[in-house]
């Protein structure tokens, strides 16, 4: 009985991935996935001015796909009062229609087809309608790009050639690592600080999840008001307190030079604030997780610890830590693989310039903006391996009963 509802959740889960692997290995563009289909132009060459006088209707077919179309035809309704005279042998009027079959249609062949009709008083009775009004309905049989075109490797060959694809990985790796150890360390703070009881403690723990149910592209643009370097309320303030002689382009600017020690480094200033915006954003998801455990632990441990004469640093460290190890495994694991996947808020910060551009823009970039829907997916199958390496090796080397 169970079978039904096994065979849904597989359909859902596994047939998107396996469609993403077939694309990755197929040369289709964007364009591909519309129904290959001959074009039907119409032009009228002569018009009558009086009954008895010829009308002249000229077709133009044409395949403008890169795919075959076979059993090509179309059907074009007429006027009331149109008699033909002259039609070519594809094309017979029947029911006050025009039907002309073409049969086949190679990948940009162009068919002309002159039709000549007789206009008879019902035609200008009817006010001399134009032809044009009635567009014909074109009928073909093609086959599936995605299934006729052949499997090859062009795709990954194209996507690893790109020189981009090293520091976009390197930069995608960055992001993902210090996002999700810096949202979770944030979580960790803030539930240490709620965790005790004072006034006003449900009112706070409300307030701190306002950064992970507020909608995205709300506090996406939030962000980019207060880091604009013209009219942001950052750049104002620091102006204001002479803390900087010039605007800072927070998310436009790619370096920022910063003076340590006598050295010189330069700090990735966009994708530190991507960074700060992702750990911002997700900390109250760890925040939650951490501090439903942190209820759970037995207070007779910290009593126990303050028999011993242990500090708050060691307390921390020998007994809140070690309760904590599993879940902070967990949320690292689940942070990890929903930032490596994070696509919307680097796209809504800065669109991946300014040297934030991850795997994910990437797949957009490829897909959409260049149209290679077979690049792009190539790229999501590559995402698709890392993530499966760094699970396998997650749970390989994780320590046992943690997760």
């Amino acid at each position: 009985m169970l079978f039904p509802t096994f065979a849904i959740v597989l359909l859902i889960v596994i047939f998107p991935v396996l469609a993403d692997f077939w694309i990755a290995f197929k040369p289709v563009k964007l364009g591909d996935l519309r129904v290959p289909r001959p074009v039907v132009l119409e032009r009228v060459r002569a018009r009558p001015r009086a009954p008895g006088d010829a009308l002249v209707v000229r077709y133009r077919v044409q395949n403008r796909t890169k795919n075959p179309i076979t059993q090509a035809r179309f059907t074009d309704p007429l006027p009331p009062g149109l008699v033909p005279l002259e039609l070519p042998e594809a094309c017979k009027v029947e029911a006050g229609a025009l039907t002309c079959v073409l049969g086949g249609l190679e990948p940009g062949e162009r068919v002309e087809l002159a039709v000549t009709f007789r206009a008879e008083a019902a035609y200008f009775a009817a006010g001399r309608p134009d032809p044009r009004a009635t567009r014909p309905e074109v009928e073909s049989v093609a086959p599936n790009p995605l299934v006729a075109k052949p499997f090859v490797l062009d795709n990954f060959v194209r996507v690893f050639r790109d020189p981009d694809f090293w520091p976009m990985l390197k930069v995608t790796l960055a992001y993902t690592l210090f996002g999700t150890g810096l949202s979770i360390l944030l979580g960790l703070f803030a539930a240490q600080l709620l965790a005790v009881r004072f006034s006003g403690r449900n009112l706070l723990r409300g307030l701190f999840l306002f950064p992970y149910v507020a909608p995205v592209i709300a506090v996406a643009f939030v962000w980019v008001f207060l880091l604009d370097p013209f009219s942001g309320t950052l750049n104002a303030l620091l102006l204001k307190y002479g803390l900087v002689a010039e605007p800072i382009p927070f998310l436009s600017q790619r370096y920022w030079p910063v003076h340590f020690f006598g050295l010189t480094l330069k700090l990735p200033l966009a994708l530190t604030m991507v960074i700060l915006f992702e750990g911002w954003r997700y900390f109250p998801f760890a925040f939650l997780f951490i501090l439903a455990r942190l209820q759970a632990i037995p207070r007779e441990l910290y009593e126990a610890a303050k028999v011993d004469g242990a500090g708050i640093w060691a307390t921390f460290r020998f007994v809140t830590l070690p309760q904590l190890a599993g879940i902070l495994a967990t949320l690292f694991l689940l942070r990890f693989i929903w930032t490596f996947n994070k696509f919307d808020d680097i796209f809504l910060l800065t669109g991946g310039a300014a040297g934030t551009e991850t795997i994910t823009i990437k797949v957009y970039d490829y897909a959409f903006a260049r149209a290679d829907l077979g690049q792009g997916a190539a790229l999501a199958v590559v995402l698709f391996l890392i993530l499966a390496i760094f699970l396998t090796l997650y749970f390989r080397y994780a320590p046992k009963g943690e997760v």
